[in-house]
This record gives C-alpha cells, sequence and structure tokens, in this order.
C-alpha cells in the first residue's frame, strides 16, 4: 500500500521508502523518509505527550529571528489534526555527531547568548513550557526530602544552598529564551557547524538552564566525559563574552558569573541524582539500567566538582 506525505503548498508525494532514528517516550518514532526520486526529510511526530504545537510555535515565531542552526521546516500537519497526533517535516542534515568537544560545545554557547538575547516580547505570553521545575523548586523539593530521611551534612549543605541562593544576581533570576532541553543528543556537529535539534521544550527559564544543559548535564542514552573545571570555566567565559557583545548589561562580573553557574549545577544535579535514583529503584524500563547508573556516576563527578569549587577547593 502507498504512503504518501504532504509537502506544504498542496504538493502531495509518495513515500518510497524509511528508517526509524528515535523512539520518543511515547511510543512515536521520529524517522527519515525517501521520496521516489532520492530526496530525504525528518518526519517527527509528537514524540512527548503534552507538547501539542509546541514545536510548531517556536518554528514559526522565534526561530526565524536566528541563524540557521536548525534543521528547516519543510510541512506540518493541520492544525486541527495537532491535538490528535500532529508532525513536522524536517530538513535532513544527514549525518549527526553527537560527540562532546570543546570546539563544538564552544560554538553552543556563543549561540545560546544569541537566542538569550532575544526581546522577551516576542515570547511573552507563549504556549511554552518546560519539562522540569526551576531549580529554585529543585531546591524546596530537595530540602523537603531531606527533612524526611537525609543525613544532617546533606543538610546543612541543603541549608548553605538556600542561604546562597537568596544573594543570587538579577541574572540568574531573569527570564530568556531557553531551548529546554538542551543535551547532547539534542544538538550535534554537522554541515561544518553546531545544528540544534528539538525545540518542543523551549520555555521562559534563567540564563543558567541552558549552559547547565549544554556543559555538564548527562543523558542516559549520550554518555559523555566529565568536563574538567577549566573547559567549563571556558565555556561559560566564551558565554559571558558573547552576551555581553550582544548588549547584555546585566551579566555579573566574571567570579560571581562562575560562582552562581556553580551553585545552579551543583543543584540541578543533586535534584538529578534523586531523579536518576527514583528511576533504578521502579525500573520501569524507560532507560536501561546500565545507562542509568553511567548517568548517576557522571552527574555525581558534576555535583562534586561544582562543590568543591564553591568550598573554595
Amino acid at each position: 500500500m502507498d504512503e504518501w506525505i504532504e509537502l506544504g503548498n498542496g504538493e502531495r508525494r509518495r513515500i518510497a521508502g524509511r528508517t526509524v532514528l528515535h523512539q520518543g517516550n511515547n511510543g512515536n518514532a521520529v524517522e527519515r523518509i525517501w521520496l521516489p526520486g532520492g530526496e530525504s526529510f525528518i518526519l517527527k511526530p509528537l514524540t512527548n505527550d503534552g507538547q501539542h504545537g509546541r514545536e510548531k510555535w517556536v518554528y514559526e515565531h522565534v526561530l526565524p529571528m536566528l541563524p540557521p542552526v536548525y534543521p528547516r521546516l519543510i510541512a506540518r500537519s493541520p492544525e486541527e489534526a495537532d491535538e490528535r497526533g500532529g508532525w513536522l517535516l524536517l530538513e535532513d542534515l544527514g549525518t549527526l555527531e553527537h560527540t562532546f568537544r570543546e570546539d563544538a560545545a564552544r560554538e553552543l554557547v556563543e549561540r545560546i547568548a544569541g537566542w538569550h538575547a532575544l526581546p522577551a516580547h516576542r515570547w511573552a505570553n507563549a504556549p511554552l513550557r518546560g519539562p522540569k521545575p526551576r531549580v529554585e523548586r529543585m531546591l524546596e523539593e530537595l530540602r523537603a526530602s531531606a527533612r524526611q530521611d537525609g543525613t544532617e551534612q546533606e543538610r546543612r549543605w541543603l541549608r548553605e544552598a538556600a542561604e546562597r541562593l537568596g544573594g543570587v544576581s538579577e541574572w540568574w533570576r531573569r527570564d530568556v529564551f531557553s531551548h529546554g532541553d538542551l543535551h547532547l543528543g539534542n544538538y550535534a556537529a554537522a554541515g561544518g557547524g553546531v545544528r540544534v535539534l528539538d525545540w518542543e521544550h523551549a520555555h521562559p527559564n534563567s540564563p543558567y538552564w541552558d549552559l547547565y544543559h549544554a556543559i555538564d548535564l548527562s543523558h542516559p542514552l549520550h554518555p559523555r566525559e566529565v568536563v574538567e573545571e577549566a573547559m567549563r570555566t571556558r565555556l561559560l567565559e566564551a558565554y559571558a563574552d558573547e552576551a555581553e557583545r550582544l548588549g547584555d548589561r546585566l551579566i555579573p562580573e566574571r567570579a560571581a558569573f562562575l560562582r552562581e553557574y556553580r551553585l545552579f549545577a551543583a543543584i540541578f544535579s543533586w535534584w538529578m541524582l534523586k531523579l536518576i535514583e527514583k528511576d533504578l529503584r521502579e525500573d520501569r524500563g524507560l532507560w536501561p539500567a546500565d545507562r542509568l547508573r553511567a548517568q548517576w556516576r557522571e552527574t555525581h563527578a558534576v555535583w562534586a566538582q561544582c562543590v568543591g569549587e564553591l568550598a573554595g577547593r
């Protein structure tokens, strides 16, 4: 039985072949499809429930303001189909390299500074929501849990983190346009530069949110070497240089900026450790246990580094 795809402007083409690239948490698969002439595209259905129409909104309202660091949108499902299972037809970027390298990470953080500089009115009141609680809420959850079954050492560090959090800069607390889920699987080297994928979790958040994801977040399906402190500092300074070049007047002076990032990363990493431990206990089958254990080790190493730096070691 023939299968067809709508390419926009009423053009309808037959699908000659397809290959599954990735399966989302809701079971829907991202596929590479070929047309009879050999042309290929990426067909992306809704892969995360609750994100109906959000990536399409980002493509229509935000991404045109950025350099072409994302796959072009070729076509999309009709408005009336979105709630039933919308889809996007995207440019095929070819082979993607999801390997953490300092040169690619530096290019990425400079691109992040670009979308953080977008004027807030462009995405104000947008239908966007992040996949995780804000880091302030993470700390509240950690403290509540530690009061029940944490050690005195854990409670003391969390209390100190809360005290530090009370004195962070206005820059930390302001909202910028955030990709939202910028782990190593959602950006790649392709076509001579960095390309950023999967914008369905974009939302307003602290500038540190994207930086933590790009520099230090571990993912069970995309293992990586833990960044050494010297490289972490170089990447953060590259971001700060670009942000200042783009006119950011609120970014803290460098020592405070680096200190705040470590606090943000330490809180986020501890929250991630508890989440990974929960996934291991519940064994729901979303991620292989060996990958979760590797993710726990990578995340713990980031937490230990950042806590050590905050303590002056």
